[in-house]
């Protein structure tokens, strides 16, 4: 019975940590569901927290499991994962977030989730002890999310340049102001469908590790997927306001077309990646995004040291919270 207590103790310490990350998440990735309706003054600040927010939450009625199911069950061995595992990735990806966030630099909540899990996993049993095909299908939206989203940002902004050629500015720019609407709602919607579900991924890890979730169950329980759908809205509703500032303001100066664009590139590619179950970074996704929307006018229109400085942050993600995560694996063999 003692041993029981314990680990639902260690359980309930390890959900209520992971709802943490999932708040963090919103915080963190708001700046990408709202950066660009910001700065182009469609919207303000505090609007746009809330209409990003309850895009988050509806997410959960629109998109299947695929991505928690990957994080779940695709990254590492089952029988690998225990409390430790689960404590080290959590501290190295919210270890990565707070670091990024006070720089204000735009990195994924997602890949240091995954390098948190990787760093854990291998400083308990070693590398083979993870799934490649899981790995690497993760690894190589790192290029193909924003390679993607800069080519269906830059496709339509050439698309809509070419079918709006005889309207006037103003007209353009009156359209363009309501159609963003529809387009961050559409990212918003991307953006919770894919990043809540990697929260819902851990939990569902732990739950199995510990015998509180069968090992074959087809889903998460309820509570877990209304829990962090939940968590991940309200992080959203406080923002990242510095992350906004770098991704509304500084890669490019985005007009509300150039808004619209990347937006409904970006989204599509979220739409994508979910429904592959493709756990990918919806900061790498709506750079790319950005990025294309901005080269469409001229290459000196992005600020390409800026630009330069997010990839390596990209870069740096995974081994630098599966770094830190290795430390708290050894930490939480001692305290749990």
């Amino acid at each position: 019975m003692a041993t029981a207590q314990v680990a639902l103790w260690v359980v309930v310490v390890l959900v209520a940590l992971a709802i943490i990350f999932d708040f963090m998440n919103g915080f963190h990735d708001a700046a990408n569901s709202i950066a660009t309706v910001v700065s182009t003054g469609v919207l303000r600040p505090g609007q746009a927290v809330v209409f990003a927010a309850f895009f988050n939450l509806i997410a959960v009625f629109v998109f299947h499991l695929s991505v928690a199911a990957t994080i779940g069950k695709g990254i590492a061995q089952p029988e690998v994962v225990d409390v430790h595992v689960v404590f080290g990735a959590l501290v190295g990806a919210i270890s990565w977030n707070l670091v990024t966030w006070y720089y204000g630099i735009p990195s994924s909540s997602s890949h240091a989730l995954i390098g948190g899990i990787v760093g854990a996993v291998i400083a308990k049993a070693g590398a083979g002890a993870l799934i490649a095909g899981g790995i690497w299908k993760t690894v190589a939206f790192i290029f193909v999310s924003p390679l993607l989203g800069f080519l269906l940002g830059s496709l339509m902004m050439i698309a809509v340049a070419w079918l709006f050629r005889q309207s006037t500015p103003s007209r353009i720019d009156g359209w363009f102001r309501r159609l963003q609407l529809v387009s961050a709602g559409a990212y918003s919607l991307g953006h919770g469908g894919n990043d809540a579900q990697k929260t819902i991924g851990i939990i569902w890890m732990l739950l199995i590790a510990t015998g509180y979730s069968a090992a074959d169950a087809a889903d998460p329980p309820l509570w877990t997927i209304v829990t962090c759908y939940t968590a991940i809205s309200l992080g959203t509703m406080f923002g990242g306001w510095r992350i906004v500032k770098t991704m509304g303001q500084k890669i490019t100066k985005l007009k509300p077309v150039g808004g619209f664009c990347a937006e409904t590139g970006g989204a599509l590619t979220l739409f994508l990646a979910t429904a592959l179950g493709i756990p990918v970074s919806t900061t790498h996704t709506i750079t790319g995004a950005i990025v294309g929307v901005g080269s469409t006018q001229r290459a000196s229109a992005v600020r390409w040291g800026v630009a330069g400085n997010i990839v390596w942050a990209w870069v740096l993600t995974i081994p630098a919270s599966a770094f830190v995560a290795a430390i708290a694996y050894w930490v939480g063999m001692q305290v749990l």
